[in-house]
């Protein structure tokens, strides 16, 4: 017996495909500027289709914005960086949350909640001191070290909630075997909770993906350095935008995002299959 009626499968479906446009209506206006000439673009009346749509800007906009790869790989490094070192501080803790009674537990967990309630904007400042102190302004580092501690409290509670899920008896048994803490969150916490371990490094990767802006604009002065979200204002001209460059550029510099969260459900659908394979063969 299906659990949903014809017509509440007709609301959900409906709701779904509204919801859908309004997400992706945006990315496709987008994709048409980009093939749009610029003198096109503020046509009266509006077109969605048109006879004159080229790749050119794609072509252009590596001679508008020489260092945009630079920009595009920097955005991929920073990212990536911010959210291995995110993982790599979030694992141990959260597993520490999880499993260990110890004071102040509950309040501590509240307080990194509490965290997340203040807005970048409003730590620029104590955080270009920081970072001024420690002689680490214009450097990658002054984009990843806050972007990782911005991403640590969400990413805590996340993965927490994923390890009180894997049953406490398979670290008993482990125990029982002589495996230490190390040795159990290693070999059997982690290959189990694989899928969580996905969800928190594509969070940690969009979310430093989308914090560049605020981070490189106010602790970075060196093109070298710049991610693509400071790089497109290269498009902004004295006289003119080139919009459809600013589109295509846009489109390229988020396509590292898209490629994460597609690798990230493969991957998602592969660890299922290893999970099962695991707890088969213990």
């Amino acid at each position: 017996m299906d659990k949903y009626s014809f017509l509440e499968k007709i609301f959900i479906y409906s709701c779904i495909f509204v919801f859908l446009t309004f997400i992706l209506l945006p990315f496709v206006e987008m994709f048409y500027a980009s093939l749009r000439p610029l003198d096109h673009l503020f046509r009266s009346p509006y077109q969605f289709y048109s006879d004159d749509l080229s790749f050119w800007a794609y072509r252009e906009m590596w001679n508008t914005v020489p260092m945009l790869g630079r920009y595009i790989f920097n955005s991929f490094f920073l990212a990536s960086c911010v959210s291995i070192i995110t993982l790599l501080f979030v694992i141990p803790a959260a597993y520490s949350y999880a499993r260990f009674n110890f004071p102040f537990k509950n309040s501590s967990l509240y307080i990194l909640l509490a965290i997340n309630m203040f807005s970048g904007a409003v730590l620029l400042i104590p955080l270009y001191k920081v970072l001024r102190t420690f002689g680490l302004l214009n450097s990658y580092e002054a984009m990843i070290v806050p972007g990782v501690a911005f991403l640590i409290p969400t990413s805590i509670w996340l993965l927490k909630s994923y390890f009180e899920k894997i049953p406490i008896d398979l670290e008993e048994a482990a125990f029982v075997d002589g495996a230490s803490r190390v040795q159990i969150l290693r070999h059997i916490i982690a290959p189990l909770s694989t899928p969580g371990l996905v969800v928190v490094g594509i969070y940690a990767f969009i979310g430093a993906y989308a914090q560049q802006f605020l981070f490189a604009i106010t602790f970075n002065q060196k093109k070298e350095y710049m991610p693509i979200p400071s790089g497109l204002y290269e498009f902004i001209g004295y006289q003119s935008v080139k919009w459809n460059e600013m589109m295509a550029a846009s489109l390229v510099g988020i396509a590292p995002t898209i490629t994460m969260s597609i690798f990230s459900n493969l991957l998602k659908s592969f660890s299922y299959l290893c999970k099962v394979s695991w707890v088969i063969w213990i």
